[in-house]
């Protein structure tokens, strides 16, 4: 019987990407930087926001001093405008809606820098949907490690053959497994299919709207 959802955040909740890149090529150019291209982003998202700061610059600039200069223009500039152009995905907000009425308590953990992801997902659906939200913090796991899963569930009042765990990466799907819940890849996200079997997805979804269909 399932009695959780824990969801990643960018590219399966919602199609954060534009202004993740807008924000992140804000912090290049303003710092003599070229810009990357949106599409890009897809590939550099995923193992936090230091991790993507880094695959942005050049190789001759890849040091602690730089990365961490970049990452405060990032940040600041993101905080702004996260919500500029993020939507959440077709079907998503209604899949949402038919797991509550069925009583099954939903969560996010991310690898998106904490208060960002709070500011999204309150931002794109409210304060009374989600039982909690786990992002990145100084000092905390990052996915693959299953520490915010396991939080996660010690919160909501779930094991994890209880849980499905839904992301967009192979390092969702390593999470999952890492946790022992199910996982489900999100083939609407930012990587291919392809990544998503390899990882080895116990199910791959193709719209939000499959997501009910897991769970009863």
């Amino acid at each position: 019987m399932i009695k959780a959802v824990l969801f990643d955040l960018d590219g399966t909740l919602a199609d954060t990407l534009t202004d993740i890149a807008d924000s992140a090529n804000y912090a290049l150019t303003s710092n003599g930087y070229p810009a990357q291209q949106t599409e890009d982003y897809k590939y550099f998202v995923g193992d936090g926001m230091t991790k993507l700061i880094e695959r942005i610059l050049p190789e001759t600039d890849k040091n602690a001093e730089t990365i961490e200069k970049i990452r405060g223009v990032w940040l600041a500039h993101y905080m702004e405008h996260c919500l500029d152009n993020t939507r959440p995905y077709d079907g998503m907000v209604e899949a949402l809606a038919a797991l509550k009425k069925r009583g099954i308590k939903l969560g996010v953990v991310t690898n998106k820098h904490h208060e960002t992801a709070e500011k999204v997902i309150y931002g794109l659906f409210g304060r009374d949907i989600y039982e909690c939200v786990y992002g990145f913090k100084d000092g905390v796991p990052r996915k693959p490690d299953p520490f915010l899963v396991f939080k996660s569930l010690a919160f909501i009042g779930a094991e994890p053959n209880e849980c499905i765990y839904i992301g967009d990466s192979g390092v969702d799907i390593e999470t999952a497994k890492n946790a022992g819940c199910i996982s489900a890849g999100a083939a609407w996200g930012f990587r291919s299919e392809e990544e998503l079997e390899e990882a080895g997805a116990g199910h791959i979804l193709y719209s939000p709207a499959e997501i009910p269909g897991l769970c009863f």
